[in-house]
């Protein structure tokens, strides 16, 4: 492939924070989220490497991703989805032994209907919204669905194997919505639990909660943004401070290397103009490969972070659909085809998905979820067809 840039994604790290989130909740079993193709960085690759690094549940979105790894083959663990619209194929998730969520009184009538249709019982956790505002039942709501629910599981249609919810503020653990959640979502497992309901699993904890408040943790965590080595709490600890290391590593080459004078206009608008005789480069990633245009830099302040050898220099005027410009200095020795990197673990000082989160007015997540899969990814450290220890490899 001739694409001038590629994410390299550590599966041997992400396996590694897996191992790290559960030291964090050795109580509670864990569900590594892998939504969004794990959050950029490959859905089957990311999930291998999850269970290799000891995770005992995986988490979708979306129910054709949860349809993706049992097809792959990934039968072993359980598997949660939680997401869709009327009309989804949930009797094929039923029949591929995917656990699937409801979130609402016609939710569990399309449930119990693909699971007769299907001939096989639906593995159901009952989604709470315990104050996010989002997706759930209403505790009014859950005490009017309860009764149907356990009368269908009565027959066989339906086995009730969860409850759980999403916490709104996880990333501030002191905020007092954590502690009122918390304590909504309690009363909801002891009304399902007095109703007759057998729970295997009560589950609350995200990332942030996975690493900040254990009295959350109760039968499973589900962590996603920490398993790919970033911190959900940036104001309270970088990745190292919980044990976690940056998986996605994104580099490029220089497609072009120029000297031009002072006062040369950079990029649409002339947003930045050169102040004196410099060399600019040219990276070969722009927003439709998922740069955030909000990234751009003046001569004020620079944009996202670039490494360009042993120094970090910013984006210089506007991120285009294709490519950045990078103001290498006037006494650049660079050239085309040299190697840079917009973020990676940060270990030799280098920006990090966080420091371009933070160019960007935004999080992390979006910097590494928004990257197009027409960037390349290549694996190292775990094989990303087994999850076996590897030296590289490259897939997609």
């Amino acid at each position: 492939m001739s694409f001038p840039a590629r994410a390299v994604v550590d599966l041997s790290a992400l396996a590694s924070n897996v191992r790290s989130l559960r030291a964090h909740a050795p109580t509670a079993q864990l569900m590594a989220v892998v939504k969004a193709d794990a959050y950029g960085h490959g859905l089957l690759p990311s999930a291998r490497a999850a269970l290799a690094g000891g995770a005992t549940w995986l988490g979708t979105a979306q129910m054709d991703e949860a349809l993706a790894l049992r097809a792959a083959g990934i039968t072993e663990p359980r598997v949660l989805t939680w997401l869709y619209a009327p009309g989804a194929p949930i009797a094929r998730a039923i029949e591929a032994d995917v656990d699937v969520a409801v979130s609402s009184a016609s939710a569990l009538t399309e449930v119990v209907a693909a699971a007769r249709a299907v001939g096989r019982t639906a593995r159901v956790h009952l989604k709470v919204d315990t104050g996010l505002g989002r997706n759930g039942l209403t505790p009014v709501d859950l005490a009017d669905v309860l009764p149907g629910a356990l009368r269908v599981q009565a027959e066989g249609a339906v086995a009730l194997v969860g409850i759980w919810s999403h916490l709104a503020f996880a990333d501030e653990p002191d905020h007092a919505t954590v502690r009122a959640q918390h304590e909504v979502f309690a009363d909801a497992v002891r009304l399902a639990e007095s109703a007759g309901a057998r729970l295997e699993v009560r589950h609350l904890a995200n990332s942030a909660a996975t690493l900040t408040s254990p009295q959350v943790h109760y039968d499973l965590v589900r962590p996603g943004i920490a398993v790919y080595g970033l911190s959900p709490v940036p104001q309270l600890g970088e990745p190292a401070d919980f044990g976690l290391v940056p998986v996605m590593t994104l580099e490029a080459e220089l497609a072009t290397v120029k000297r031009v004078p002072a006062g040369h206009g950079v990029s649409y608008a002339h947003q930045y103009v050169t102040p004196v005789d410099t060399v600019l480069g040219v990276v070969p990633l722009g927003y439709g490969d998922g740069i955030p245009r909000h990234a751009s830099g003046t001569p004020d302040r620079l944009g996202g972070p670039v490494r360009v050898g042993e120094r970090t220099l910013g984006v210089a005027g506007r991120v285009c659909m294709d490519q950045l410009v990078v103001d290498l200095g006037p006494e650049a020795g660079e050239q085309a085809g040299d190697r840079v990197e917009l973020y990676g673990t940060g270990a030799d000082g280098g920006p990090t998905a966080q420091d371009w989160a933070r160019a960007a007015g935004t999080i992390s997540y979006e910097i590494v979820t928004r990257l197009s899969r027409s960037v390349p990814r290549e694996y190292v450290g775990l094989d990303p067809q087994t999850g076996a220890p590897a030296g590289t490899a490259a897939a997609r």
